[in-house]
């Protein structure tokens, strides 16, 4: 890529951190932008992967103290996790660049639903009697969230929604302590799923390097941000940018 493509993609990966400290999303920016620069959308998504994980780490420390008494939901939410990134990175390389670049804007659309739908299932849990949640997690969660860390594996954009979903219907109300058991488990995810990229050479190192600076300064400045910006604002330009990724991929960038 050109000096000028990689000052881009650090725009848009800045832009993206952004959007994650804020209102969340930052992959509905991140993927569509390095895919119209020319990209093959299976590379961009590995690259996007490796890219945006290194912000992740960052949360989790964040959140350290307040998943400090949910240990035994944090081990066990691990292994479905890891084994689902494994999964979904094998799927994504065997599924190859012609099958994935077809199925691609349907994940881009489905992830924008996921996203629209984010603040009223929130506000729906917390607005419901929920049960006391139990000290370990049970069959049916970790049935989902392995199907959850396949999903990741393979693309990623709106696992945190639907983590933060099982979590609250089990009964966690506390949103900074199921934040942190979401991003730690999407750390698990995102990392598995970024050594296999990385082993397997379908991530653009360059690009990447590129993505991860700007990644890092936009989770910064977007953290820094956050009580200034208007959320909801944020939000509805985040599901614009993903219909109009969605029609993009779908008509034009095929």
């Amino acid at each position: 890529m050109t000096p000028v493509e990689l000052v881009l993609a650090a725009l848009a990966a800045a832009a993206g951190g952004a959007i994650n400290a804020i209102a969340g999303g930052g992959t509905l920016v991140t993927f569509p932008a390095i895919v119209a620069l020319g990209v093959p959308p299976l590379v961009a998504n590995a690259t996007n992967t490796v890219s945006l994980w290194p912000g992740s780490l960052g949360s989790v420390w964040g959140y350290r103290q307040h998943v400090s008494g949910m240990r035994p939901w944090l081990f066990r939410f691990t292994i479905p996790s890891v084994l689902g990134g494994a999964l979904g990175g094998w799927l994504l390389l065997a599924t190859g660049e012609q099958r994935f670049s077809r199925i691609v804007p349907f994940l881009v659309l489905g992830a924008t639903v996921l996203f629209m739908v984010q603040g009223p299932l929130t506000r729906w849990i917390h607005g419901h009697h929920v049960p006391t949640p139990p000290e370990t997690p049970p069959l049916s969660v970790l049935t989902w969230q392995l199907g959850v860390g396949v999903y990741g594996g393979y693309f990623g954009a709106g696992i945190g929604i639907l983590m933060l979903a099982a979590i609250g219907f089990m009964g966690h109300t506390d949103i900074h302590r199921m934040n942190g058991l979401k991003n730690w488990s999407g750390t698990c995810i995102n990392a598995v799923a970024a050594v296999i990229f990385a082993v397997s050479g379908v991530v653009d190192w360059p690009l990447a390097a590129a993505m991860i600076v700007g990644a890092i300064v936009g989770g910064y400045g977007g953290a820094r941000l956050a009580q200034r910006v208007g959320r909801e604002a944020v939000r509805k330009a985040v599901v614009a940018i993903g219909i109009a990724a969605t029609g993009y991929l779908l008509f034009w960038g095929r």
